[in-house]
């Protein structure tokens, strides 16, 4: 992928102007001109534009006043100054006033092409700094590893060191909490695109409305909102992964689209017309039944057979039970960095292998960072434990989707129907994640889709409390 797809020479010298036009026509590049200042302003105004060759001195607006105007604007415009009366002077003007670069006439196709190379990494670089800073806040993907010596483990190792030796697609299914997105990861750290971008994107908390331009992109002008041109999800992930996260989330009018880039390898940015190709390995995750949801309707049945190329079952955490100890000293050893770390007790070691983990690995290490934080040490003995894991209470979250109400006496479901439990849970953890949509659905094991719509069948009922619309 050239990250230049559109340049524009502006200059009043016409065989100046017809040279430089050639050249980057040479580089497949989308070329607009301009004979002087007031027409580039115009153009820069109704598009986007990746590179712009400027000439110094042009009547009436200057190459000079131009650049300060496309850095006063805010423009991605890679600006490039053009001059025979060149000065170091002049060139340390022009860099102050945002150029990249000074080209001194006459040049050669050659050197036209070298700035066009360096202002493709630039504009890389850009897309991608502008990803992470939307991602500070969430848990990045690097600097973990996978923990586990049991055989559900080592099988799931086995096939992960298989597959990332091909581009084959990977579907990794499992309930929330296992651990989909670190299998994901370790495919694409053991392949030949390791060196390339992990990018991801969690289907279901984006709004529908927006997950086109998530994934494929948009150009300027869009939407109302689009108010510069945005680089996809794919594109992002070009010769890298792109792990689609929750795809069972994923709406079916989007779903065409992905599956016409999993064919052909391009798309249109949204409110564009240039096709944009793509090099990028895509991994789907999902806690869903894909075929049941195909056998609703909700899922394309061809999409659901170019995803799951290769299937990747990531277990549960009560099926792999005697990982727990390994896994206990490893998030202990990750809080407490000093060599006498604390320890659980035999008894409380005990309990916490009993116990069914209907959060997984997720509900473990939040489980132990609490008593981390919590408790002194250097035992942790059994009073140190939730009372959910002693046996003083019933878990709120079985596995899969469906919440499991307690039947605690503040709960007489006798005398209640079920959709009323269901509710008064559904504000119970939206109350205690203060609000966090992600947070509650997350901790009743449903999709932040399903909470969403929930919530909005309740204040449509009249029945959703004022604290919380």
């Amino acid at each position: 992928m050239n990250g230049i797809e559109t340049a524009l020479v502006v200059d009043d010298d016409f065989l100046m102007r017809d040279f430089v036009l050639e050249s980057l026509r040479r580089e497949n590049i989308n070329v607009l001109e301009a004979e002087d200042g007031y027409r580039a302003k115009e153009i820069l105004a109704e598009q986007h534009v990746d590179l712009a060759f400027i000439d110094l001195k042009m009547p009436g607006i200057s190459g000079m006043d131009l650049l300060k105007y496309i850095r006063k604007c805010g423009m991605d415009t890679i600006p490039i100054i053009v001059t025979a009366f060149g000065t170091v002077e002049r060139a340390v003007e022009a860099v102050k006033n945002g150029a990249y670069d000074f080209l001194m006439k006459p040049f050669s196709p050659e050197q036209v092409s070298i700035i066009v190379n360096r202002s493709s990494e630039l504009v890389r670089l850009r897309s991608h700094n502008r990803y992470l800073r939307e991602e500070l806040g969430l848990d990045l993907p690097g600097g973990r590893r996978m923990v586990g010596k049991s055989s559900a483990v080592q099988d799931m190792c086995r096939r992960i060191e298989k597959v990332a030796k091909t581009d084959a697609n990977v579907l990794i299914t499992g309930e929330s909490g296992t651990g989909k997105e670190l299998v994901s990861l370790a495919v694409h750290s053991m392949s030949e695109r390791s060196k390339g971008p992990f990018v991801r994107m969690n289907c279901a908390a984006v709004p529908e409305a927006l997950i086109d331009s998530e994934l494929f992109g948009h150009e300027r002008g869009a939407f109302t909102s689009a108010v510069e041109r945005r680089t996809g999800r794919f594109e992002l992930a070009d010769n890298g992964t792109l792990l689609l996260d929750e795809i069972g989330e994923m709406g079916i009018g989007v779903q065409a689209k992905l599956l016409r880039v999993l064919q052909e390898g391009e798309f249109e940015r949204v409110g564009g017309t240039r096709t944009v190709r793509i090099n990028t390995r895509v991994i789907a995750a999902t806690n869903r039944d894909l075929k049941q949801l195909v056998a609703d309707g909700t899922f394309r049945e061809d999409l659901y057979y170019r995803l799951n190329v290769v299937p990747i079952h990531a277990p549960a955490l009560r099926d792999r039970r005697s990982d727990i100890p390994l896994l206990l000293d490893t998030f202990i050893s990750q809080i407490h960095k000093e060599k006498n770390r604390p320890q659980f007790s035999d008894d409380a070691r005990q309990l916490l292998m009993n116990y069914n983990w209907p959060g997984n690995i997720r509900e473990l290490g939040n489980v132990v960072e609490h008593i981390c934080v919590m408790e002194d040490g250097p035992i942790f003995d059994v009073n140190t434990l939730p009372p959910v894991i002693r046996g003083e209470e019933t878990p709120v979250r079985a596995s899969g989707d469906t919440p499991q109400i307690s039947t605690g006496a503040s709960l007489p479901l006798k005398t209640r129907k079920l959709k009323e439990v269901e509710r008064e849970l559904i504000f119970k953890v939206l109350c205690e994640k203060d609000g966090n949509r992600n947070l509650t659905a997350d901790d009743l094991g449903i999709s932040v889709r399903t909470l969403r719509n929930k919530l909005n069948q309740y204040k449509d009922e009249g029945k959703m409390p004022a604290d919380l619309i």
